[in-house]
């Protein structure tokens, strides 16, 4: 049958049937099932909840974090040139990457794209790896969030027992998540329009501030930049060892295409709204990370005592904009940031669960989780696999044993190395694709919908740098002196879990590599085909008719 006809008059139909047909949503090459094409598609609608607006704010929420705001001061212990270079270092990598996941997951924007497709183009066990790494990431990171929230209320004063922040949080997160996507992407908009609206505030008050219009009348523009200056370190060893921290830094607070591609399974028209976000990657990039590492660098020098000794007694003590407000006398505002930076906890939150259920569910599809987490309530939400990550978050309380700065930096090692790792295995991805599209002998310019650009460079370019900085990022621990063994095991023990489970499936499930003339281009493509000439009907049916849709749909 023709998929595309019909399509509508069978939408009502279906749209209620939430049959083991459909399970998993959009996943028409489910293992033994039987299904027709018009009620999958009814199905994947009703699945698909993320409208324009909220893909995009959630994928600015997604990359936009506490960390550009706090943790970004110890890249400044770098010198200010030393850091700048980091960021546009990893900018490049970064929209190289996402160049790959542009071309990708436009193809294939299925639940959980970028960990199912890495099994599907190269390997099922490197499937396995990045499901696992994500999700363990992901969920770490929850932990940080409800963690951290307790230190950003210290700076007001707050001594009561930190048990009771972390299960707000925790009941805020599983409340946004667990019935409906379209319910997160709207308190994440929200949410994410305060982290904009921060950022910009911040570039703002360092132009303010750096001419001349703060209390002292000290117009010190790019003072620090000459004294102590640029560089941190007095040879090439000690250079050299800045800006690697410098790197590493950057590597942390820097992200995106990760969090776009998990959405793109819950995203109404797909293949117009994912390839849209990942294009506004590089302008996200340069305003709000480039644009930061320059202030946090004007504002701050980098043998500044509360960076260098650890003076500060909260976490948002330690943020570069907060220190510089305190050392030109600026009343006030320092707790206005302060405020500012517990919504960036709760939006950091609320997106982590959202990923790290997302990652799990993935991994249940395709058999390398426990068959009951592929369950979806009515609104297509996989509640089981939330519920999971909520309950494995609970490991928040350690921070009343252990300390919450002691828990918060092995979270941050153990997070950093899994993000590199996850833009590895995506760039891996993308040239077995790539290799794969050669090989069987299809032109990219006609078989894509979306065509990235400086292509196959970009790959290589993300191939070399993700991998070799991933092993790199935790030179410090090998130091003369520094040997910890707590600190060896974060930085590169998400390496060896998420690899030890991959291999364990490689070997017990015989899972086979794949080669270039055998994987799979087509299967789904002519579902994604239909599922694309549904909504390019429904807009031609439906345009927008008052001011304020069209408003919306120009700029979202």
């Amino acid at each position: 049958m023709d998929p595309t006809a019909n399509t509508m008059e069978h939408l009502k139909t279906h749209e209620d049937d939430k049959s083991e047909a459909y399970i998993g949503a959009n996943e028409v090459n489910a293992p033994n099932v039987d299904y027709d094409m018009a009620g999958a598609i009814a199905h994947s609608v009703n699945h698909r909840r993320l409208n324009p607006r909220q893909i995009q704010l959630s994928a600015i929420a997604g990359a936009i974090g506490a960390a550009l705001f706090v943790a970004i001061g110890a890249g400044v212990l770098s010198g200010p040139v030393c850091l700048l270079i980091a960021f546009i270092f990893w900018a490049t990598v970064i929209w190289s990457i996402a160049q790959c996941q542009m071309e990708i997951v436009t193809l294939f924007p299925m639940d959980g794209s970028f960990i199912r497709l890495a099994g599907r183009m190269v390997d099922p066990s490197l499937g396995v790896m990045a499901g696992w790494n994500h999700f363990f990431a992901q969920t770490s990171f929850v932990i940080f969030e409800a963690t951290i929230i307790n230190t950003l209320v210290e700076y007001w004063g707050y001594d009561k027992n930190p048990a009771i922040l972390i299960t707000v949080s925790l009941i805020f997160y599983l409340a946004i998540n667990v019935y409906r996507a379209d319910l997160f992407g709207e308190v994440e908009f929200w949410l994410a329009l305060g982290k904009v609206l921060l950022a910009i505030g911040l570039i703002l008050y360092t132009f303010i501030a750096m001419v001349g219009g703060n209390p002292l009348h000290d117009k010190f523009g790019f003072r620090h930049w000459k004294n102590p200056g640029p560089w941190a370190g007095d040879s090439p060893s000690t250079r050299l060892e800045s800006f690697i921290n410098a790197v590493n830094v950057a590597g942390f607070c820097m992200g995106g295409p990760e969090y776009i591609s998990m959405i793109a399974g819950e995203a109404k028209d797909p293949r117009r709204t994912v390839p849209r976000a990942l294009k506004t990657l590089m302008a996200r990039l340069v305003i709000f990370f480039i644009g930061g590492c320059i202030c946090v660098g004007i504002l701050v020098p980098y043998n500044d005592e509360t960076l260098t000794l650890g003076k500060s007694k909260t976490y948002a003590g330690k943020s570069p904009y907060v220190i510089s407000m305190t050392r030109l006398q600026i009343p006030v505002l320092p707790s206005i940031v302060n405020a500012a930076l517990l919504t960036c906890v709760l939006s950091g939150g609320n997106a982590y669960t959202f990923n790290a259920s997302r990652s799990l569910h993935a991994l249940a599809l395709e058999r390398r989780a426990p068959r009951f987490l592929t369950k979806v309530n009515s609104k297509g939400t996989p509640y089981w696999s939330v519920i999971v990550v909520m309950t494995l978050s609970c490991l928040a309380y350690l921070a009343l044993g252990s300390g919450s700065a002691k828990v918060l930096n092995w979270i941050l090692n153990f997070c950093t190395a899994a993000t590199m790792l996850n833009w590895t295995i995506m760039a891996i991805t993308w040239v077995r694709f790539n290799k794969a599209m050669k090989v069987q002998g299809i032109d990219r310019k006609t078989f894509l919908p979306v065509v990235s650009k400086l292509q196959p460079y970009a790959g290589y370019w993300a191939l070399f740098w993700a991998p070799f900085f991933l092993f790199l990022q935790g030179y410090g621990v090998f130091l003369k002196g520094n040997w910890d063994v707590a600190t060896f095991i974060f930085n590169y023990g998400i390496i060896a879990l998420s690899g030890g489970i991959a291999l364990g499936f490689k070997i017990f499930a015989k899972l086979p590599f794949h080669k270039s003339k055998d994987v799979d281009l087509t299967t789904d493509l002519e579902f994604f085909d239909a599922l694309n000439a549904h909504y390019q009907q429904e807009k031609d049916e439906n345009p927008p008719t008052n001011i304020k849709d069209k408003i919306l749909a120009k700029v979202f």
